[in-house]
């Protein structure tokens, strides 16, 4: 296993902790937030145009939207003074349908749940025909979103309760939700109701309960859902086989996921370009270059697919397994067509030619870099380092570490491998450690700042893999060092190789 930057810096700095990310679910009636910024016209009634005098259907449409934005800044002002919504509905005596429902959004928004529950039922009992399907089934999708599920199928009793008819959609937030959260039993209890009450199944119903059970890596039960739904009498579309696939594929069953592509393909159905990038990355994780290869293609012809450089990167680490290092320039070439000339287009090119040991290969994407003006990192450094070690082209590798300070460069953990396996095979590093310890890079603490994909292209050297030894081995007493740098690591592993510093 190649050592990451994670895995460095977990050595030499144990209270460095990864990102913790958090799930957000989206949020239904999303409108112009009016609470968030004011239109000028809310406030301002010189920014209104001047009316003619003898008023037409365009003036008058002018005029009604701004009662209606100062109907809605008034309701936005009182809100935000934490006044009670309900109370707001009293004194106002009653709010339009639009009004409302922007009420519940800004609640919604301030997190001000319970007031959602009392104002609705407020308002609906204003005027009876707010008692409708159309209503309760928006109430319990925000309910639903919001995670508020013993509220939401309150709210579905109160539904049957009144006598309304009983829809789809109100299940489906329901289903959906409790599936979300992993209780799965209280969704395939709704489930079972709708089918024996013979409410409408749809598609949507079942593809709530399919990406959940993807998320919950619940695969056996994913596809026996798909039955299910077929027993039903609801056939899967588009949307639910391209579902299906793009969960096979983020779990790598590559065999069930190819079965579901076939059919998806027999049935004349469309492929969504997410699928298809899932299954590249899938391809690509596991290596299995010609399918890699055909969808690669299948997505780089798509004007719709934004390869993103993680896939990519992916992609090029199977090339540098399989020694297809002409394809890299190949894929810098793409690279540049969708993104431009980023560090990562260099870094591509450097390693078509630096993985073949070519110099002439080198000094031309070098001399692209210098006649374009582009910065140098310490992974186009570590790159053409590598390349020059293997090579034995010790000049040339003294020009490049001599350079760094000229450069702006401050040498990472892999510059400094690479400087040590230099001297084990006859690299003169005496110069190149003057010239650095007068620029204080042996006192930096260690840090790994080089592209990953140059570890999959060269491998690991002596320095690395005896760093990667002490990790495991020695960790305990190497922990008691507050810091390390790259001075006291290198005395470190001298002294391990039983050398002299």
């Amino acid at each position: 296993m190649e050592i990451q930057t994670t895995q460095i810096n977990s050595i030499f700095h144990p209270k460095t902790s990864p990102f913790k990310h958090k799930t957000q679910f989206l949020k239904p009636f999303k409108t112009n937030s009016f609470h968030n910024k004011p239109s000028p016209l809310l406030v301002n009634s010189h920014f209104l145009p001047n009316l003619p005098l003898n008023y037409t259907k365009q003036s008058t449409q002018i005029s009604g939207n701004y009662h209606v934005f100062q109907e809605i800044h008034s309701l936005t002002q009182k809100l935000k003074r934490n006044l009670s919504s309900l109370q707001i509905l009293q004194d106002d005596g009653d709010w339009s349908k639009s009004q409302f429902w922007f009420v519940i959004e800004f609640l919604q928004e301030s997190c001000r749940f319970p007031e959602i529950i009392e104002v609705f039922h407020a308002w609906t009992k204003l005027l009876e025909s707010r008692i409708n399907e159309l209503n309760y089934s928006k109430l319990i999708g925000l309910l639903s979103e919001s995670g508020m599920m013993d509220e939401a199928t309150l709210e579905l009793q109160n539904m049957k309760n009144a006598g309304l008819q009983l829809c789809s959609e109100a299940y489906n937030s329901i289903i959906h939700g409790y599936s979300r959260e992993g209780k799965f039993d209280d969704a395939l209890r709704y489930l079972t109701e709708m089918e024996e009450t013979n409410v409408n199944l749809d598609s949507e119903t079942y593809d709530g309960l399919i990406t959940a059970y993807g998320k919950f890596q619940m695969y056996d039960e994913m596809v026996k859902c798909l039955k299910r739904m077929e027993n039903n009498g609801c056939l899967p579309d588009h949307v639910t086989y391209n579902l299906l696939i793009h969960e096979l594929a983020k779990a790598g069953l590559l065999n069930r996921m190819e079965r579901m592509y076939h059919t998806l393909i027999s049935k004349r159905m469309g492929v969504q370009s997410t699928t298809l990038v899932a299954m590249l990355e899938a391809y690509a994780d596991f290596g299995v270059l010609d399918k890699m290869e055909t969808f690669y293609i299948k997505a780089r012809r798509s004007s719709k697919i934004d390869l993103r450089v993680r896939i990519i990167r992916k992609v090029a680490r199977v090339y540098v397994e399989n020694h297809m290092f002409s394809r890299l320039d190949d894929l810098a070439n793409d690279l540049a067509i969708r993104k431009g000339r980023t560090e990562f287009f260099w870094c591509l090119r450097l390693l078509c030619h630096g993985c073949q040991l070519s110099k002439k290969g080198i000094n031309a994407v070098m001399q692209q870099i210098e006649e374009e003006r582009v910065p140098w990192s310490v992974t186009i450094v570590n790159i053409i380092s590598f390349a020059y070690l293997k090579m034995k082209v010790f000049k040339q590798l003294d020009m490049t570490f001599s350079e760094l300070p000229h450069r702006q460069v401050q040498p990472d953990f892999v510059t400094f491998s690479i400087l040590y396996d230099g001297n084990k095979v006859g690299f003169e590093w005496s110069r190149t450690l003057k010239i650095w310890r007068k620029y204080g890079y042996l006192e930096k603490g260690i840090e790994v700042n080089t592209d990953p994909l140059v570890f999959a292209a060269f491998g690991k050297g002596l320095f690395h893999t005896t760093v990667e030894e002490m990790s495991t081995t020695l960790r305990p007493k190497m922990r008691k060092k507050k810091l390390w740098t790259y001075e006291s690591l290198f005395e470190f592993v001298l002294k391990h190789h039983g050398s002299s510093p």
